[in-house]
């Protein structure tokens, strides 16, 4: 049963509009708990419940009642560093030392909101450790769009045989991140070049294994002779894992390598290269 009565708050009734339906209108009323009566024991809650007065002071009867645990939550970590690497962004941050129990423990949850807008996403959780730095990478954002990533200590309650209980404590500052991509794609690997001619025009098959980049746009082949430089042969990325070299001279040696390009430009290192000959 509730006993007395912690605050109150105003909330101004507006009338429907002619003919509109009743709608529900949302309040709000925050209770500060004095720090001496937070706890680490599960057994510790405190109960809310609503009572609404008309004018004269008068109500039905209180709301369905909510128990809160007064469960201590733990401040957020400290020293949080964003790093944009090919891989994602790298999130760094120093654990601030927490009291768990068999029933209380502790995580990290780190939330990203892209510039310009009031919408969060979790972009990923991790258990508190005691006294450590902890790192976590984030890979679910766009390229080329700047970020502002926070996080925040979430004590977990698990009583027996009753549902967990997550409460999130303060956020860390905001540190914001460019997502700028200049990381080239994987080198491809395993080129092999076979010619083919006999009665028909001469060729060159070129064949290689994929990159697995997802932002893979596509390759680039290129082809020298012995002490020239290295020209490219095709105007777009290629799209395959095959190209046939058509432009060929019987007695001639040549150097193949290829290399994988993103969608945005960025080109890796060519491959080992191959050598095939054209017979006379």
């Amino acid at each position: 049963m509730c006993g007395t009565p912690v605050g109150e708050t105003n909330t101004p009734i507006s009338p429907p509009a002619p003919g509109a339906a009743k709608q529900k209108q949302p309040a709000s009323y925050a209770d500060t708990i004095p720090s001496e009566m937070l706890t680490t024991s599960l057994s510790a809650t405190i109960t809310y419940a609503i009572e609404v007065l008309n004018r004269d002071g008068r109500g039905a009867g209180i709301s369905t009642q909510v128990q809160v645990p007064l469960v201590r939550t733990q401040p957020p970590p400290q020293n949080l560093q964003a790093q944009v690497t090919s891989q994602g962004v790298v999130l760094n941050w120093s654990a601030i030392p927490a009291e768990t129990s068999p029933s209380v423990r502790y995580l990290y949850r780190v939330y990203r909101r892209m510039e310009g807008s009031k919408q969060s996403a979790v972009a990923g959780e991790t258990p508190a450790a005691t006294g450590s730095n902890l790192t976590l990478t984030d890979s679910g954002f766009e390229w080329e769009k700047t970020y502002e990533y926070r996080v925040e200590t979430v004590t977990v309650i698990a009583a027996e045989g009753k549902p967990e209980v997550q409460l999130e404590g303060d956020d860390t500052a905001e540190v914001k991140v460019f997502a700028h991509d200049v990381f080239p794609p994987a080198v491809p690997f395993g080129l092999q070049a076979v010619f083919s001619g006999p009665g028909q025009p001469p060729f060159v098959d070129l064949v290689w294994a994929p990159v697995a980049d997802l932002d893979l746009d596509g390759y680039n082949v290129y082809r020298r002779e012995e002490a020239s430089p290295a020209v490219k042969l095709n105007a777009q990325p290629v799209k395959t894992l095959a190209y046939r070299d058509a432009n060929v001279v019987p007695g001639k040696s040549y150097l193949y390598s290829v290399s994988a390009v993103d969608v945005r430009g960025n080109e890796s290192a060519r491959s080992e290269e191959a050598t095939e000959a054209v017979p006379q």
